[in-house]
């Protein structure tokens, strides 16, 4: 089944997430599910927004996200959006909040546009094997000149690419983390290799609550740049991430029913940077 690119679920929450420290993400906050298919068999985008944050100080660990998409150059032309061209097909812009998109001018193989999710690494091959030999991803491109990996779990999914940067990779304030789904019964087993590993586990296997929908299980990692990597039992995620056909419509309302930016005015302050 494909989509354009939709709204899939919006929800709202009162409090930070309770799977991990929040830091200055303690409050109020809501997460919108975006993509161009269901969770279940497509690459979604969360974005999150935190009603008392106002402004994300960037790291260079984000490298860019890449789509195969005529539309969506198409759309950027008609909507005058910023366009650098890269090569001759290949296209790069920039998100509102400063995160690079890479859009390919050719029509779309399948369903989902999304081809690939680049970050920055300081060490290639330490990288490598920590997301194959560890995590199980297959290594499908290797370029030891342009210290570049591609890799994924499967060929008709979103690919990661890993980009040695040379150097340190840092995570501002606005950092996210990766996701995916695997059957339930796998997490003690991830849990338990990265203990073996040594390697860092951010959050031990927990149960999250989300209002009115599926409880789920999550093992969330950090690789050794700090890359978020949550794990989430698939059976129950299968249930939370339906898509919502009333996503949109709630997205609507809490936008409207957003006061914080007339609060902050009304009192001649602004509102936090992270």
């Amino acid at each position: 089944m494909c989509f354009d690119n939709n709204i899939l679920r919006h929800e709202e929450f009162e409090e930070g997430c309770k799977a991990t420290y929040n830091g200055p993400y303690d409050g109020k906050w809501s997460k919108t599910m975006v993509g161009f298919g269901p969770e279940d068999d497509h690459f979604v985008a969360e974005l999150t927004y935190n009603y008392g944050v106002g402004e994300y100080r960037l790291g260079n660990d984000f490298l860019g996200l890449t789509l195969q998409s005529s539309q969506a150059v198409s759309n950027a032309k008609r909507l005058n959006w910023p366009l650098t061209q890269v090569e001759e097909s290949l296209y790069m812009t920039e998100a509102p909040g400063g995160y690079l998109f890479y859009l390919i001018d050719k029509e779309l193989p399948n369903c989902d546009p999304v081809q690939k999710v680049s970050l920055a690494v300081s060490d290639l091959q330490r990288s490598v094997h920590y997301w194959s030999a560890l995590l199980g991803m297959k290594v499908i491109e290797k370029n030891e000149d342009k210290k570049i990996a591609l890799m994924g779990f499967s060929d008709n999914q979103c690919k990661l690419e890993l980009q040695d940067i040379g150097g340190a990779v840092h995570h501002g304030s606005a950092f996210g983390r990766i996701a995916f789904a695997c059957p339930r019964d796998q997490l003690p087993d991830i849990e338990a290799l990265m203990k073996k590993e040594k390697q860092k586990i951010l959050t031990p296997l927990v149960r999250l609550d989300t209002p009115g929908k599926a409880t789920v299980e999550v093992v969330i990692l950090a690789d050794p740049d700090g890359h978020e990597i949550c794990f989430v039992g698939d059976e129950a995620f299968r249930q939370l991430s339906a898509v919502d056909p009333k996503g949109n419509d709630l997205l609507d309302e809490a936008m409207a029913a957003d006061k914080s930016d007339e609060w902050f005015a009304k009192h001649n302050k602004q509102k936090a940077s992270a």
